[in-house]
């Protein structure tokens, strides 16, 4: 077995101090979300947070929109809203 470097072990360092950081973050992202079926009002915060996520690089740019996506779907169908026409101006 090869001795390790000052370098690897800093890297490894590193790695586990940005996998605890980021996995508060996930954490967080999945209690918004949940909080945000029952309370449409949160929506917003949810969407700055996937927003953030992904600019950051915690979570995937592509895995945010779909997330933001279903939510949406998921708000509309709820609400009822979705498919019905507005009513005619008279």
């Amino acid at each position: 077995m090869a001795k390790r470097s000052r370098s690897g072990l800093k890297h490894k360092r590193q790695s586990a101090k940005r996998k605890v950081q980021n996995q508060s973050v996930v954490s967080r992202l999945k209690t918004l979300s949940k909080a945000a079926l029952t309370d449409p009002a949160r929506l917003e915060v949810i969407v700055a947070e996937l927003d953030r996520a992904a600019r950051k690089g915690i979570i995937h740019k592509n895995t945010a929109a779909r997330k933001k996506s279903r939510l949406m779907r998921h708000l509309a169908k709820t609400s009822g809203t979705r498919g019905t026409k507005p009513p005619r101006p008279s």
